[in-house]
This record gives structure tokens, C-alpha cells and sequence, in this order.
């Protein structure tokens, strides 16, 4: 009976106060408990700083409350009965994250394998929402790759579920698309001149077309290490007129014309720093310079558009900097560049501030 008492107690206490505003809170750009390091930024001196350090992402923690804000003693009350006050448990963090985007709220969604589903900072709202539903009754396995919709709906590649599941705008799945057809979608990048979508089907070594309706159109590619063709391709990015695509296991980033025709290639297999072993997320930013996460060494390099290496950031560690694995990489509107540091469970979140070549 007294576990019935206290249910009956709690949810009570839910119905008086549940509607009651919750607490203000805003969304800081490095985590609780972290302070800002000293400017932190790229090319080192003497060479002015074209890429700063601005911050990182991990989840809960960097949501605070509202300067000013105070919660109203019937919500100290209800978290003192329901032991809310003590020590925090299940806490919503990223676990391991894949790759992102930024829509046009400013919102940044976030893939999460380890996590099953996205996490979604939105700073405008000041709050965390953490997305997992696939479908009726179905969970995210592996989300990889993500793109928006000319709609606003959300295009999300599962690797697992193998194929692209599309959301509304708060997270409510709506659709699918390329069920039967993709093997193993990983990286997605959308053409916003026709809407074609573009997925990187990694276990059939190539890349699927699809239009605005889910529609398969084409196939661009297959398995081989000569141009245009891919082995294990990954992350994708679609930018100034352009798709690249990471050539994962032929160690190369090949950049398409969008009807699939090769115009270039960047980076090459190799021991050295600038050199490709695992690439991963790749990202071209307002200006031409393309970012490619070299997986191996832990190396975020930065190439202008003509192929050539103009400045490599990262080493191993989880420092200002330093990375663990990382995964995908995309941009803003070209002012900020997020990387999805994965093995440190974190977004590290970098300032364009200038054309670093």
C-alpha cells in the first residue's frame, strides 16, 4: 500500500503542478563545469588566425539556467519529493556521434550510433531533445548521415535499418525511402538546385540518387579504384555546385560533377601528415576550402579547391584541438564548422574567421 500512497502522491503533485513554466535555461557553447580556454586557433603564430576554437557540444551540460532565473518553490518542492535534488542520474549526453547538420531554426541535430537516435541542441528554445523513433514502434539502429528536406522534413541514413528515414520537423517519422534498394546508406548530401538526394551505400561500393519523393533514379559508380569508381564510400557533401565524396577505402576524397562525372581528386594514401589512411567527414566551406577528417591520425586537414594541403589541426587527445576518432563534419552557413569528435563523445565546434590560404 505505501508504494500505491506514494505513486498516488507523486502523480497528484504532477497534475497541480504540471503546468507550471518550466525554468529558462540557455545553451552555453562549452560544457558546465568547463571554462573557455585561452584562444585557441589556426595557422600558429606568426601566421594570423584564420580558424579559432570556439567551443564544444556533449549534451545536458551545456544547457543552464537563465541568468536571473530562479524556479518557483513548487518545483523545488515536487524535485525534493520525487529526489530530483540529489545526485543526477541518466543524464543526456552524446555517446557516439556520427554527423550532423545545422537547419534553418539554427537548430543542430546530431547522429548518434551509441546513442541510437539524435540529440537536437537548440539554443534559440534553450533546450536538449533527444530523438530515437524510426517508425511505429521501431528505434533508430545506427544513424549515420543526415540532410534537410526542401519541406523541412529530415532525411536520416540508418545503416543498420538500411535505408533513409524521413522525420517532420520535431522529430515524428513520416517516411522512408531506398528500403530494398540500399544495402548499407551511410553519408547523405542534398542538391538544393533539384532536391536530388545523394547516399553513400557503402556496402555496395557506390552512390544512389534518389529525387525529392524518395524515388531511385540512378546509380553513380561501383566498386574499383580508378576515377569514379569507390571502395566503402562514407561521408558526402554537396557544395558550390559540387559532390564530395569520401572514397574511404581508396583513401581519397573524389569530387563529382552532380550527373557523377569526375572532376578531381584530393589527398593520396600515405604515412605523412596530409597524407589519407581512413578519411571520414568531409565539408567545403564558403569559400572554396575543403575539410577532410583523416580518421586514422586523428587529424582534421583543411585543402583548398585545388587539392593542395593548407593546414593540418588535431593530433590524439581531448584537448583544444585534439581529436579521438573523429567522424563526419559539416558547416553553418559557412561561419562555423562542427566535427563529430567520436570517441571523446563530444562536437567540437571551430570559427571561420578568414580564408586560411
Amino acid at each position: 500500500m505505501s508504494a500505491l500512497r506514494h505513486a498516488a502522491t507523486i502523480f497528484a503533485l504532477g497534475l497541480l503542478f504540471g503546468g507550471c513554466a518550466t525554468v529558462p535555461q540557455e545553451m552555453a557553447w562549452f560544457p558546465a563545469g568547463d571554462e573557455p580556454p585561452e584562444r585557441v586557433g589556426w595557422p600558429g603564430p606568426p601566421e594570423p588566425q584564420r580558424l579559432v576554437y570556439a567551443g564544444e557540444l556533449v549534451g545536458e551540460s551545456n544547457f543552464r539556467r537563465a541568468e536571473g532565473a530562479e524556479e518557483g518553490s513548487a518545483t523545488r518542492l515536487l524535485r525534493w519529493i520525487v529526489g530530483l535534488g540529489g545526485r543526477r542520474t541518466n543524464v543526456v549526453e552524446l555517446v557516439r556521434p556520427q554527423s550532423g547538420m545545422v537547419d534553418g531554426g539554427g537548430r543542430i541535430l546530431v547522429t548518434d550510433a551509441g546513442r541510437e537516435g539524435l540529440l537536437v541542441f537548440d539554443e534559440a528554445a534553450g533546450r536538449l531533445l533527444a530523438w530515437n523513433d524510426a517508425g511505429a514502434g521501431l528505434a533508430f539502429r545506427s544513424p549515420v548521415g543526415i540532410a534537410g528536406a526542401a519541406d523541412g522534413s529530415i532525411l536520416v541514413a540508418d545503416s543498420e535499418l538500411g535505408y533513409v528515414v524521413r522525420l517532420d520537423a520535431e522529430g515524428r517519422p513520416i517516411g522512408e525511402l531506398g528500403r530494398g534498394v540500399l544495402t548499407r546508406p551511410t553519408g547523405l548530401a542534398r542538391d538544393p538546385s533539384n532536391g536530388e538526394l545523394y547516399v553513400a551505400d557503402t556496402a555496395a561500393h557506390d552512390i544512389k540518387v534518389f529525387d525529392d519523393t524518395g524515388s531511385w533514379l540512378r546509380t553513380l559508380g561501383r566498386r574499383g579504384t580508378g576515377p569514379g569508381e569507390f571502395n566503402g564510400p562514407t561521408h558526402l557533401c554537396f557544395a558550390h555546385g559540387r559532390l564530395y565524396v569520401t572514397d574511404t577505402l581508396n583513401s581519397r576524397v573524389q569530387v563529382l560533377a552532380p550527373d557523377g562525372s569526375v572532376l578531381t581528386s584530393i589527398g593520396q594514401r600515405g604515412l605523412y601528415l596530409g597524407n589519407l589512411v581512413r578519411p571520414k567527414g568531409v565539408v567545403a566551406d564558403r569559400d572554396g576550402n575543403v575539410y577532410v577528417i583523416e580518421s586514422y591520425y586523428d587529424h582534421l586537414l583543411v585543402f583548398n579547391a585545388s587539392g593542395e594541403l593548407l593546414l593540418p589541426i588535431g593530433g590524439s587527445g581531448s584537448g583544444a584541438g585534439q581529436f579521438f576518432l573523429p567522424a563526419g563534419a559539416w558547416t553553418d552557413n559557412g561561419q562555423r564548422l562542427f566535427v563529430a569528435d567520436m570517441f571523446n563523445g563530444r562536437i567540437v565546434v571551430i570559427d571561420y574567421v578568414g580564408e586560411p590560404g
